[in-house]
Formats: structure tokens, C-alpha cells, sequence
């Protein structure tokens, strides 16, 4: 009888569903990847700001919440909601983040400190607020959106490289001190990417040169990514979602999954080429007209 009983406990726990919390799901990357991951049948927490650009989510069993990952109260509430609700969370993916191109002398510091804020430390802090339940659980997942950019550097994209190298550096430290607490964690390095990411970029790139030194090479360069992300060369979101998808069901998973157009062969040209080689292609950007 003893036996018997341990067995349906055994059974139950083996069974249970795991919870996920995933930010940045409003669009793109993680609306699919909420989409994917409910439909494997795991319970899916999407969050973001603009829930109502979430509502089609509902459809698929992802529950919807609001929270915005530079405000602490937020955070927080958020957290509070998924364990209220579940008991736990298993799988916590940090999607949400931006991007603001510009030269690094004409960004404002203000604007620096809003992408840091949101690319670095919301992710950081996120993850310490889950951490404590994932360590009593003695089992847990963190899967941080990347990129490519955490790897190279763009030309006019500073503050958005210092942001992707700092959440590279972050998670190679974190998953060090929570190996022994049977916590993975793993980077999602996403290459390029059709959403609307690489047009806000450059948006955001020809204001902030607009009557500057750098307004001739930063307009150029801006139309160039503007009409890059309008094309089909790149990839679809649904190829990352796939990968975060795999980083979650792997039992053994990667420390990093490179994946989307470009991400392979524009890492190893970076890793090949001299500095100076590098610096010239990519300043190449904003003297020659792609259209």
C-alpha cells in the first residue's frame, strides 16, 4: 500500500505542467514564442505593457498580465500573480528589450540609461525576484533574449551592443553560481529578424544625428536598416520562438542557441576578419544606398 502511494505521488509530480513567465510578449519573438510553448501544453504567463496587444494569446490558454520591467512595483506584482496562482514558476524567459541606434556622442545620456535600464536591469532584477522560488523548488530555467549584437558591434549601435555584451556577461555569471542549485540558464542569440525592432532602430537613429556631424552618414544608414527590415531577407520570429521552444524542453540545454539570418556567418566573418576590416564594412553602411 506504502509503495502504491508513493508511486501516484511520483506520477503526479512527473506529471505536473510547468509554469512559464515569459516578457516581452506583445509582438514578435514573444507573442510566438507564448503561442508555441501554450500549445506544447505548458501554462503560459505572457507579460508585457500593452496587454491588449496580447489578447489573441488567450485563445491558445496563455494568461495575460501587465507589467512593465522598469518599475519595480510591477516587477513584482507580476511575480507575486504567477506564484499565487501556480505555486512555482519552472521556466522564466527574459524577452522584453529595445533598441535605440544612434552615434555615441549625440544619444542622449538619458536615453543610454533608458535602454540599459530596460535591456539589463530589468532582466536582472526580474530574475532575482524568481530565483528564490526557483532555488526552494531546487529546479528552475532562465532563458535570456540576446543577440548577436552581444557579440559584434554595429556601427552606430553602441549603447544597443553595450546593453547585448552586458546581458552576454550576465548570464555566463549567472549560470556558474546556479549550477549548483539545478538552475539552467541560457542565452537566445537571435541574428536578424523581421519585426519592427530594425525600423524603431532607425527611426530612432536618424533623429538622434538629425543636425549633428553625423547626420549625412546616420540618415544613410538609417534608410539602409529601414529598408533591410521591410525586405524577406530575414528570418521569421517564429525561427527564435522555435529555438527558446527547444532551450525549454531540452533536458540538457545549450548555454547559447544562435540562431535567424546572418547570426553564423556574421559572427564568423567578425571572429575572421582583422578590426580594421570590420570597422570599414560596417562603416560601409552609410555611404552606399542599398535601394
Amino acid at each position: 500500500m506504502i509503495q502504491f502511494v508513493g508511486f501516484c505521488i511520483f506520477a503526479t509530480i512527473m506529471k505536473q505542467v510547468k509554469v512559464i513567465l515569459i516578457t516581452g510578449a506583445s509582438s514578435g519573438i514573444g507573442f510566438d514564442a507564448a503561442k508555441i510553448l501554450a500549445q506544447q501544453g505548458y501554462k503560459v504567463y505572457a507579460a508585457a505593457r500593452r496587454v491588449e496587444l496580447m489578447e489573441p494569446l488567450k485563445a491558445d490558454g496563455v494568461h495575460v498580465i501587465r507589467m512593465d520591467v522598469t518599475d519595480e512595483a510591477s516587477m513584482q506584482q507580476g511575480v507575486e500573480a504567477v506564484i499565487q496562482a501556480e505555486g512555482r514558476i519552472d521556466v522564466l524567459v527574459n524577452n522584453a528589450g529595445y533598441g535605440f541606434f544612434g552615434a555615441i556622442e549625440t544619444v542622449p545620456l538619458e536615453e543610454a540609461r533608458r535602454q540599459v535600464e530596460v535591456n539589463v536591469f530589468g532582466l536582472a532584477r526580474l530574475t532575482q525576484l524568481v530565483l528564490p522560488y526557483m532555488r526552494r523548488q531546487g529546479s528552475g530555467r532562465i532563458v535570456n533574449t540576446s543577440s548577436i549584437a552581444g557579440k559584434m558591434v554595429f556601427y552606430m549601435g553602441g549603447w544597443y551592443n553595450v546593453t547585448k555584451y552586458s546581458v552576454e556577461a550576465f548570464s555566463d555569471a549567472l549560470r556558474m553560481e546556479m549550477k549548483p542549485f539545478g538552475i539552467d540558464v541560457v542565452m537566445i542569440e537571435p541574428g536578424a529578424i523581421k519585426t519592427d525592432w530594425g525600423i524603431i532602430a532607425a527611426k530612432h537613429l536618424k533623429e538622434s544625428t538629425a543636425g549633428t556631424a553625423y547626420e549625412v552618414v546616420g540618415s544613410q544608414w538609417a534608410e539602409n536598416m529601414d529598408w533591410f527590415y521591410k525586405t524577406n531577407l530575414l528570418s521569421k520570429p517564429s525561427i527564435i520562438a522555435k529555438a527558446i521552444s527547444r532551450a525549454v524542453n531540452s533536458r540538457h540545454p545549450k548555454a547559447r542557441y544562435c540562431k535567424g539570418r546572418f547570426s553564423i556567418i556574421g559572427r564568423l566573418a567578425n571572429a575572421l576578419m582583422p578590426a580594421r576590416w570590420w570597422d570599414a564594412m560596417m562603416r560601409q553602411g552609410g555611404k552606399i544606398k542599398v535601394k
